[in-house]
């Protein structure tokens, strides 16, 4: 899925862009916490360095509430991401926003890094924080039907499905963040988990099972997702018996892992 539109909160009007004949100290690529945070301490060492980043936030634009950050018990994922972003902007640094890198390769004593627009930057050394991706679900109908009830984030989605029916693909903390999106929309949800037994930490569990909309099936595999033009249903395996099982749906929220961004390298 798209990210959200509010991470376009830093008009190109209002940047001082990186110059693509200048031998910086340092690049930082990424715009996630951990780039957020080699650019302030960067900064604050006085080297001359330049921000590349698609985006202000990553991942973390893609929740709805941070319970596990220093300092707040629970905060908004994008009041967090303003104030990281409010940062940064603190220090006169050149920043390119709104373009990917999609090459970071060697030349001479220097690291060169191009954008998806061709343009080419130099630094000394070289930041890759490009934090990670969704592993998307490789199965009949995963593919064709993404935008069409199948959804990677439920920040984003979750309120297109009030009071709908609603699979949830894993068993993880992000699966169970997820419901606890759709529960807020009073959605009627199925969680489906290939391994036996859930992954999450035991007090998210307990939020989400309080929820009477709701049920389990782990070990099971998803065989495939059923639908012309939109969800209609989901097929899946019980890995223990063989069963399977067609379970009615309108939509399909995929949190199976994450997978590096680490090509540019």
């Amino acid at each position: 899925m798209e990210s959200p539109e509010f991470i376009l909160s830093m008009p190109s009007a209002t940047l001082r862009k990186p110059e693509q004949g200048v031998l910086y100290d340092m690049l930082v690529i990424g715009g996630g916490p951990a780039a957020m945070s080699a650019v302030i301490y960067a900064a604050r060492k006085m080297l001359n360095l330049a921000l590349l980043s698609r985006d202000f936030g990553g991942m973390m634009l893609e929740t709805s509430e941070v319970e596990n950050y220093l300092g707040f018990q629970s905060i908004d994922a994008k009041d967090l991401v303003a104030r990281f972003e409010d940062h940064v902007r603190s220090f006169d640094i050149p920043i390119l926003y709104g373009v990917g890198v999609r090459e970071v390769r060697k030349q001479g004593d220097a690291f060169i890094a191009v954008t998806e627009k061709g343009e080419s930057f130099s630094g000394r050394t070289v930041i890759v924080a490009t934090g990670e991706r969704h592993r998307r679900l490789l199965i009949p109908g995963g593919k064709e039907l993404v935008g069409k009830g199948v959804s990677y984030c439920a920040t984003c989605d979750a309120p297109l499905f009030k009071d709908k029916r609603v699979v949830i693909v894993g068993g993880g903390n992000s699966a169970f963040t997820t419901a606890i999106d759709l529960i807020r929309v009073n959605a009627e949800i199925t969680m489906v988990n290939f391994a036996e037994g859930w992954q999450a930490d035991e007090t998210m569990q307990q939020n989400v099972k309080k929820y009477g909309r709701i049920r389990f099936f782990d070990s099971h595999e998803m065989m495939r997702i059923v639908g012309a033009n939109t969800v209609e249903s989901v097929v899946v395996k019980d890995r223990k018996t063989g069963k399977e099982s067609n379970i009615s749906a309108e939509g399909v929220f995929v949190e199976i892992g994450l997978l590096p961004n680490s090509d540019v390298v």
